[in-house]
């Protein structure tokens, strides 16, 4: 692996552990704030909890009395297969899951509870309509007690079988027992009517129709064989070809046809050959054999007689009975002539008669059967009305065994426990509804804490201002409960005065020249501190050894004056700088308690905006730089005015001062967006009247400063 390809790795692990740094930061940082929100509303919280268990104590001793009976059941899978010994196959999983669901809903549905209240005629039941109070109610309908059963019953599959617990309360331990055994019994019988219930009623209906069928087949074959008997049809059954057990029917007449004409071939075949063996002289087989005989004897008589003349002479006795025998022998074969010529003639002369007499027999059955066309016509519609009777008669009656073969069955639920009447109450149980109040209470507590904390958009904890609006906090300024202000500023060594120092030296980190030599102190509303932050400001600065200059630009609600102590000629001010019509040595008034200077704003302009909109007030600054180290400018609000974007045009940057505990977060971020488009610089933010709602962020009575709190004379939330 190169050095680049684990380099990147180490990134990326690096980048990877800094992400989770952060989301465990960020999860530890917003339960911390949930936690300092629930110390706050302490006294909230514990008078909830108190106020659930208080609750869940009157609940149970205004609550009812109720008793729980439990009927245990068994549901057992269909069997597919009723008359093998070992199923034809094995149901799924899942299907065994879908229908034991199905059964559970059944048992839970509205169609049971309407069998139980019909079954166990509640509506008339006097001990059911006490249990639960019906008896003074003037309109009992079924409906009504339909639901209250609905409420009542529980379902309650045992884990891992196919038991099911059907469980009944109600105020009377009778009530819940025969409610328990009524849903279990009435869920069972519905389950038989649902199986086989269908069966029995379509076997009843099989049973008339195959009834009906038979009487129309018995008539369809009575008509059939009057038919054939009136018109003398009779019919053959003629075994398959194949030797199976299926058969073919012929009438009388059309066998006997098919017999004469075979017969009638064949005899005309033989009327052939006999006709040709005595034009051509053939001799039969007998005859033929016996010829032979004499042919062979007389030629080897023949040869014997060459051979004693050969030898011997002709008055030889020997010689003279050869011819003789010679002689004999040649007169036989002349009469074995005869005698096959007259055989012949014979033979041709039965076959001749026979065929004639197979012909005439022929003409007379094709003639027969000829008349039975027509007649056939009818008869093959009668034969196919019993055949189409006979094949429906055969399927009713298949599917009637069927039926009943699959009705009988047993059913595939059982009961395996009855209930029986509880003898003591279930039901209120003060430590199950001492918890339940205890669980609400809880969560009404943390509810109340979740609510308060995620509506409450205020700064509580310093570090949202750089985790959530992205500044630096400056400085935190607590709030005092001095009743002048003014004092507790010119004592060096008080807290305010202190948390000030401190707000100017991180200043002074700003720019690598040190802290701006301009800057504007703006907030998002009024009364956010802004006015006391710029004069604790600048008396910090003028310890310091600086030469500070503070401008008071608010031109529509100036009260800096009045809060410093200061008489200013309203004729000499900013607003008549900005006019034209005096200049900065004649209108800035020197503050000897605090070290600096002030220009006032002078008399109120109708146009404060136009006057703030001009070159002039950016010219007032570079003069004023001219002469003073430090120039620091106490704004208006940013919000609902265009004033201070005006102003911070004119300075290097902008303190921006939020009140802790007070503004709206969104609208701190709406000012400050307002502040951007202006292309203003936020050097940073100065939190200011914290208190001991913020003691637990390390802030407030954990500041350091040991502050006291309070609201003092109201002059410290000017502006």
């Amino acid at each position: 692996m190169t050095d680049t390809s684990i380099s990147a790795m180490e990134k990326l692990t690096a980048s990877s552990q800094v992400n989770e740094a952060q989301a465990s930061d960020s999860l530890r940082i917003d339960l911390e704030r949930f936690w300092i929100q629930a110390q706050h509303l302490k006294y909230w919280l514990v008078g909830i909890i108190l106020l659930g268990l208080l609750a869940g104590l009157v609940v149970t001793l205004l609550s009812t009395e109720l008793f729980r009976a439990t009927t245990r059941i068994e549901i057992s899978l269909v069997e597919q297969n009723v008359t093998s010994v070992a199923p034809l196959e094995n149901a799924s999983r899942t299907g065994q899951i879908a229908y034991l669901t199905t059964q559970y809903e059944l048992l839970e549905s509205k169609f049971l509870a309407k069998r139980v209240v019909d079954a166990g005629n509640l509506t008339r039941d006097s001990q059911f309509l006490e249990a639960f109070n019906l008896n003074e109610s003037g309109n009992v309908t079924s409906r009504r007690i339909e639901s209250i059963l609905l409420s009542s019953v529980t379902i309650d599959p045992v884990p891992n079988s196919s038991l099911v617990d059907i469980r009944a309360s109600s105020p009377s331990a009778e009530v819940s027992a025969k409610i328990a055994n009524l849903w279990a019994s009435e869920f069972i019988e519905a389950n038989y009517e649902k199986r086989f219930g269908a069966n029995i009623e379509a076997r009843t209906f099989l049973e008339g129709q195959i009834e009906e069928l038979r009487e129309r087949l018995a008539v369809s074959e009575r008509e059939l064989i009057d038919y054939a008997n009136a018109n003398e049809i009779v019919i053959l059954a003629i075994p398959s070809e194949g030797g199976g057990s299926e058969t073919a029917t012929q009438t009388l007449v059309g066998a006997e046809l098919v017999a004469l004409n075979q017969a009638l071939a064949e005899a005309t075949t033989q009327r052939i050959e006999a006709e040709a063996a005595l034009k051509s002289g053939s001799r039969n087989v007998s005859g033929a054999a016996a010829t032979a005989g004499l042919r062979s004897r007389l030629a080897e008589t023949r040869a014997q007689l060459a051979e004693l003349q050969a030898k011997f002479g002709p008055g030889y006795p020997e010689i003279q009975a050869k011819k003789a025998e010679i002689a004999s022998l040649q007169q036989a074969l002349a009469g074995e002539g005869a005698v096959d010529n007259q055989d012949a003639q014979a033979a041709f002369r039965k076959a001749s008669m026979q065929e004639q007499s197979l012909r005439s027999r022929m003409n007379a059955a094709k003639g027969s059967f000829l008349g039975q066309q027509g007649q056939g016509i009818q008869y093959g519609i009668l034969k196919r009305e019993v055949d189409t009777n006979r094949q429906i008669y055969d399927a009713l009656l298949q599917r009637y065994k069927e039926l009943e073969a699959a009705g009988a069955g047993k059913n595939n639920m059982t009961t395996i426990d009855q209930a029986s009447a509880p003898s003591d109450p279930y039901a209120p149980s003060l430590f199950r509804n001492l918890i339940i109040g205890l669980v609400a209470s809880l969560l009404a507590a943390a509810a109340l804490v979740y609510l308060r904390e995620t509506m409450d958009q205020t700064i509580r904890d310093p570090s949202d201002v750089s985790r959530r609006l992205g500044l630096s906090p400056l400085g935190l300024i607590p709030r005092t409960d001095s009743d002048n202000i003014v004092d507790e500023l010119q004592r060096r060594s008080s807290e305010i005065s202190e948390a000030y120092a401190a707000a100017r030296t991180n200043m002074a980190f700003l720019t690598p020249q040190g802290a701006p030599r301009s800057i504007m102190l703006t907030s998002t509303r009024p009364n956010e501190g802004k006015s006391i932050s710029s004069v604790a400001l600048a008396r910090s600065f003028v310890q310091l050894g600086k030469k500070v200059l503070l401008i008071d630009a608010d031109l529509r609600h100036s009260g800096l004056s009045d809060f410093i102590g200061i008489d200013a000629n309203p004729e000499h001010g900013l607003s008549a700088m900005l006019s034209g019509n005096t200049d900065l040595k004649s209108s800035v008034v020197a503050v000897n308690p605090h070290g600096f200077d002030i220009l006032p704003t002078g008399h109120r302009p109708p146009n404060p905006v136009e006057l703030l909109a001009g070159p002039g007030l950016g010219n007032v600054v570079r003069n004023a730089l001219e002469t003073y180290d430090q120039v620091l400018v106490d704004g208006a609000p940013v919000l609902g005015l265009a004033d201070a974007l005006e102003v911070s045009k004119a300075v290097d940057g902008v303190i921006y001062v939020i009140e802790s505990n007070g503004v709206n977060t969104r609208a701190i971020e709406t000012a400050l967006s307002r502040l951007k488009s202006a292309n203003a610089t936020v050097f940073g933010a100065l939190v200011t009247k914290l208190d001991q709602r913020n003691s637990a962020y390390g802030y407030g009575y954990g500041y350091g400063y040991g502050y006291g709190y309070g609201d003092g004379d109201g002059r410290d939330d000017q502006k």
